[in-house]
């Protein structure tokens, strides 16, 4: 009786290593390749360059393969109970305890786990060297968002960088759970952030140039993609130029919100003097930033401010139906408040009307909220906004203050990054 083979793989671009393995799985039986989706590869490496469908189709076509089935994640426990392979084929090259698990699963029925050494060839590093590389291709870079938002269930998470070295933080960020890898979907760079890291307050002091020089700061060492704070949006005159210049850097979206006036962080809600942009001329800016763009790759997405400045519900909902219509392509509702009863109110009721819509919060006051809990409510994207400037803060402060408390830096080692980890990041 021939035995039923199972195969994982991803395969964003075919070599040879991945046609050996194949012929050998293909030799113990008849074989079954699953092919890791989008959502699964991006999980854990990035957003693939080549779509599930284009990877399929390549698969299919590879001698020894008898059957394709879409492998959803990295776990293994769906394939094992539906299929009940046989045989489950994999190199001996493993992450985290994946093994362990997949051994039991196949004891329970008496299925084996056969392995095959993994394959090193330069060449083939250099195909996987060449695929990361298109990643940092604005062309390619641009669009990264809005395929992440059509490719998952999930909210995407987002955390902010403001240099450099903060953009290699998000970028290489991996958290092993429950067989599943965690990784951080794009980058929010913070007006907050980025004029604090100047030593400026958030007025909109710093300038667009400079903006500018920040996101391409975080674009080299980076591939993710990037949303931007872009305040107010400034006149609409102005605006229009942004928007073309943010679309030929990359970027994937940018955020405007809807105020008028001197700058002052929302967060300060009613305690300081705060207008509201009329939705008439908001919706302007709005329509003239989309008619500005040459691609349907690039995102604008209206902030609202209303709950932060109490106008309250209506006004909130009336704002977002007008900016949808006016053409943004996200709302970013935000709230000052300890606990999440609004904005899940304005959720529901923002999704009986735009059921597709992505809608975007950023929890900093009601934290203890899970990104699940979140996406249940029908929200997209959760920015984790200001968090690394805030963390790297009191630890330099507190080096600082050790070094001259002890007018030498012996004890201020034990709360730094040993310097080779250092260069072997950068």
């Amino acid at each position: 009786m021939t035995k039923k083979v199972f195969l994982s793989i991803g395969a964003e671009f075919i070599h040879g290593g991945h046609v050996a393995i194949i012929e050998k799985a293909a030799e113990l039986g008849e074989l079954t390749v699953g092919v890791l989706s989008d959502e699964a590869i991006m999980s854990y490496r990035g957003y693939p360059v080549l779509t599930y469908e284009e990877r399929c189709k390549i698969i299919s076509h590879i001698k020894g393969v008898s059957n394709v089935v879409k492998k959803d994640s990295l776990s293994y426990d769906k394939v094992i109970e539906q299929l009940r392979p046989d045989i489950v084929v994999h190199s001996d090259h493993w992450r985290g305890k994946s093994k362990e698990k997949i051994v039991k699963l196949l004891e329970k029925y008496g299925g084996e786990l056969v392995e095959f050494p993994y394959t090193e060839n330069p060449e083939y590093e250099f195909f996987d060297m060449r695929a990361n590389q298109l990643r940092y291709m604005p062309e390619i870079r641009r669009g990264k968002l809005k395929r992440a938002l059509r490719l998952t269930e999930r909210p995407l998470r987002v955390l902010e960088a403001h240099n450099g070295i903060t953009g290699l933080i998000v970028e290489n960020a991996k958290v092993e759970k429950d067989d599943e890898i965690k990784q951080f979907d794009a980058i929010w760079v913070s007006s907050l952030c980025d004029s604090t890291a100047k030593g400026k307050p958030d007025i909109e002091l710093v300038d667009t140039t400079s903006r500018e020089n920040t996101i391409n700061e975080i674009m080299e060492v980076t591939t993710k993609p990037i949303i931007l704070d872009g305040d107010t949006g400034g006149l609409i005159e102005h605006f229009v130029y942004k928007i073309k210049t943010l679309e030929r850097m990359g970027v994937s979206a940018i955020i405007i919100e809807d105020k008028v006036g001197l700058k002052k962080n929302s967060l300060f809600g009613t305690d300081v003097q705060q207008s509201q942009d009329t939705i008439e001329h908001f919706c302007e800016k709005i329509r003239a930033g989309k008619n500005a763009q040459t691609t349907s790759d690039f995102m604008i997405i209206a902030r609202i401010e209303s709950l932060i400045l109490e106008q309250g519900m209506e006004d909130a909902l009336q704002r977002a139906f007008a900016y949808v219509e006016a053409g943004a392509d996200g709302i970013m509702i935000h709230s000052k408040k300890k606990e999440p009863a609004e904005i899940f109110e304005f959720c529901e009721k923002f999704r009986a009307k735009y059921e597709d819509v992505p809608i975007v919060v950023v929890p900093t006051t009601y934290n203890q909220i899970t990104e699940e809990e979140l996406g249940k409510h029908g929200i997209n994207i959760v920015i984790h906004a200001n968090h690394l400037i805030r963390s790297a803060f009191p630890a330099m402060n507190k080096v600082a203050h050790t070094i001259l408390e002890n007018g030498r830096s012996l004890e201020a080692s034990e709360h730094c990054m040993p310097i080779k980890e250092i260069l072997t990041l950068i």
